[in-house]
């Protein structure tokens, strides 16, 4: 069964060392601490912010090194697992990159493709080449209307906007369940670390969630009241998102409201 929700009706919430070789020690070092249970807890930090001294530390995404030290270059929460420091942003728009999976909306039907929103300030189009399927140019509306939401990966960002692709697993129209809106920036901590947080909401909800980069989410579950009770437990982690310890705390609110 289909549900069909109003517009209203959804929740709106709004260096000595060249650089380059710093992001890729970076990246190469969070590879390695990925199995690494041992990250140490997150605390707010502002931009300028020392986070941390020594050459042992690499600068991640949203931090940078100026002399010994580790700074922050963002709002947000500072983290540091084994030699890499990164501030994960909480407030702030979606910044569309290539390979997000996102989740928009069709607004309009064009003669090779569908103009998707996708809550950025720059329209994304869907090529009808980017279908997985052939589809005859006479019937593009029966495979996406109007109205109709898809989750999509975006396969290039350029001046034009952005291009989508549903070529791949787990991409196409969503016609089942409801979609709703958190603040983009909040999306890590609804995944939690490797998909633990979305894990541990899909096994006590029995939901089928899809989490958009752009802060959209998707959830379709057994019952409605399942599905209920999966939005206000995600409602509960972006309200908690300054909280450290906060896989405990939805163990615990999971307990509370069986």
């Amino acid at each position: 069964m289909i549900k069909i929700y109003r517009e209203e009706d959804y929740i709106l919430w709004s260096y000595t060392m060249p650089m380059n070789n710093y992001i890729n020690e970076a990246h190469k070092a969070e590879e390695a601490q990925s199995e690494d249970s041992s990250v140490k807890k997150r605390r707010i930090v502002i931009p300028g912010e020392v986070i941390a001294t020594g050459e042992d530390y690499l600068p991640g995404e949203g931090a940078r090194r100026e002399g010994d030290n580790v700074l922050a270059s963002r709002f947000g929460l500072a983290e540091e697992a084994g030699r890499v420091i990164k501030v994960i942003a909480i407030t702030g728009a979606f910044i569309p990159r290539r390979n997000n999976v996102i989740i928009g909306r069709v607004t309009a039907v064009s003669f090779n493709g569908w103009i998707i929103d996708v809550d950025s300030a720059s329209s994304a189009f869907l090529p009808i080449d980017e279908s997985p399927r052939f589809i005859n140019k006479s019937e593009m509306n029966q495979f996406l209307d109007i109205g109709e939401v898809v989750v999509a990966k975006i396969w290039s960002v350029n001046a034009r906007g952005i291009d989508l692709s549903l070529k791949g697993q787990g991409l196409g129209k969503l016609d089942k369940g409801f979609i709703f809106r958190i603040i983009p920036n909040r999306v890590p901590r609804v995944i939690g670390r490797e998909g633990s947080m979305i894990t541990l909401i899909k096994e006590n909800t029995g939901c089928n969630i899809t989490v958009g980069q752009n802060g959209w989410i998707w959830v379709s579950g057994p019952s409605l009241e399942a599905e209920i009770k999966a939005r206000k437990v995600i409602e509960f982690i972006v309200e908690k998102v300054y909280v450290s310890g906060l896989t405990e705390l939805v163990e615990d609110w999971f307990v509370k409201n069986k």
